[in-house]
Order: structure tokens, then C-alpha cells, then sequence
């Protein structure tokens, strides 16, 4: 049970620090805004790690927080790769899909075997990722491709961050997001985007990525609780919670597919809980 409460709040900080970043990017572009959260998100860790003196950085903890942020990199890179074509509809919902589908697979291939009555939570929130995810406007096939690779760049980056060893502290979560920057820069420059901060705003981003960074340390914690199988699939979630806050603070209208998701998404809770 702490597992899924720990995983419902990594979900609900992922899902806040996308709706921030999504309300900023209306004003500053988003390779920028992605850049800047990852670079603040970075700097508020290494600070609380210094101040708390968290023990260094291992070759093991080094190794899996750079894999993971190499994951959430290039997961980000591919996926506003398809949202630039205008692939919103399909790339976002196959990459949240993608994001619990790979931790999953990780998770079963290293033995673990959750009850059948959380199997049957895990296997609705895979529909219901999509469908909370999925726009009205849907979008046909062509972004398939692109969704499918930043999905398995963010279940990559869920995986492998899984895998840091107990007591290794904060560094790693800024390690993570120190690389995923760079990549970000990688990815923005070969889209030829522009991704340098020149307005003001772009300092706010900071806020996105200190919900992200916390948001990724609470799953890492969730991991040390419970099976990776079940702490992913809770924490990749989380498009449920932007969606309620685009509702609530924007107005946003919630279309049926979404509604059938948000439905889903508490039965999948529900039953992962019970199980």
C-alpha cells in the first residue's frame, strides 16, 4: 500500500510539472522550457544533496541515473519530435503507454509476479494511459512511430532509475536530469528548434523541474516499497492528473475518451490496491 500511495504522488507531481511546462510553452518555446526545467530540476537536488551531505556518487548509481536519463532524453526529443508535426493525438497517448508497458516487461523479466487481481489493475491502465492522453482531434497513424520511441525512452528512464542501489542519496536524480539536458540540446538542435533561454519566463520552467525532480525521486522510492510492475504502471498515470488541472484551473473541456480514461484510471488504482 505505501508503494501505490508513493506512486500516486510521484504521478501527481509528474502530471503538475507537465502542466506547468505545458501553460509555459504557450509563451516560451519548448525546447527551452524542457531544457530549463531539466537544469533547475538539477540544480534544487544537488542542492538539497550538498546540504544534507548525501554520500558520492558510485560507479553503479552514476551508470543507472545516466541510462535513465538518457532514456527520458531522447524519450523527450522523440516525442516533441511527432508533437511538432502536429501528432498530438497519437504520439502523447502511445508514449504514455510506452512509458508503463517497458517497466513492466523489466519488472516481470526479473521475476517479480504480482497477484492476478493487480495484473487486472495493470492491464486497464494501459487504456486508460492512453485514452487520458489521447486529444480529441485523434490524428491517424503517422506518429505512431515517434510515440512508440519516446515511450520506450521514458519506460527506459523508469526502469533504470528502479535500479539505483539503496543509500545512494540524491546525486543520482541530478545526475539523471543533468543528462537528459544535454541530449535535450542534442535533440533541439538537430530539429533545429530553438531552445536558449531569451525570455524571462523561460526561469519558471525551474518550477516544472523541481516537481519532476521530486516526482522522480518519490517513484524511486516507491521502488525500494513495492514491485516495479506495479509502482511504473501507478506512477505512469499521471497524464490524469494534467488533464484534472487543465479542467479545473483552464477550463479545459474533458471529452468522453478522457472521461472513459479518468474511469478507468480509478478502477486500475483501485484494484492495485485491493490486489
Amino acid at each position: 500500500m505505501t508503494a501505490v500511495l508513493l506512486a500516486l504522488l510521484s504521478a501527481l507531481c509528474y502530471g503538475t510539472s507537465d502542466f506547468v511546462g505545458g501553460v509555459l510553452s504557450a509563451r516560451v518555446p519548448p525546447w527551452t522550457v524542457a531544457l530549463c526545467a531539466q537544469l533547475g530540476g538539477a540544480a534544487s537536488v544537488a542542492v538539497v544533496a550538498l546540504l544534507g551531505g548525501d554520500p558520492g556518487l558510485t560507479a553503479a548509481s552514476a551508470g543507472w541515473a545516466c541510462l535513465a536519463g538518457a532514456g527520458s532524453g531522447l524519450g523527450t526529443a522523440f516525442l516533441y519530435r511527432g508533437l511538432a508535426a502536429g501528432r498530438m493525438g497519437v504520439v502523447a497517448p502511445i508514449s504514455g503507454v510506452g512509458s508503463a508497458v517497458v517497466p513492466v516487461l523489466v519488472g516481470f523479466a526479473g521475476g517479480e509476479r504480482p497477484a492476478a487481481l493487480v495484473w487486472l489493475g495493470i492491464v486497464l491502465a494501459l487504456p486508460a494511459i492512453y485514452l487520458v492522453a489521447r486529444t480529441s482531434g485523434g490524428g491517424g497513424s503517422a506518429g505512431a512511430l515517434d510515440g512508440a520511441l519516446a515511450g520506450v525512452g521514458f519506460g527506459v528512464s523508469f526502469a533504470a532509475i528502479a535500479q539505483v542501489p539503496a543509500g545512494s542519496g540524491l546525486w543520482p536524480l541530478a545526475v539523471n536530469q543533468l543528462v537528459a539536458a544535454v541530449l535535450l540540446v542534442g535533440g533541439a538542435t538537430v530539429a533545429r528548434s530553438a531552445w536558449l533561454p531569451g525570455k524571462p519566463q523561460a526561469a519558471l520552467a525551474a518550477v516544472a523541474g523541481m516537481l519532476a525532480a521530486a516526482a522522480l525521486g518519490v517513484f524511486l522510492d516507491a521502488t525500494r516499497h513495492g514491485y516495479l510492475t506495479v509502482t511504473a504502471v501507478i506512477a505512469a498515470l499521471y497524464p490524469a492528473a494534467t488533464v484534472l488541472l487543465a479542467a479545473t484551473v483552464l477550463r479545459e473541456r474533458i471529452h468522453r475518451a478522457q472521461a472513459l480514461g479518468l474511469g478507468l484510471c480509478a478502477v486500475a488504482v483501485a484494484l492495485v490496491a485491493g490486489g
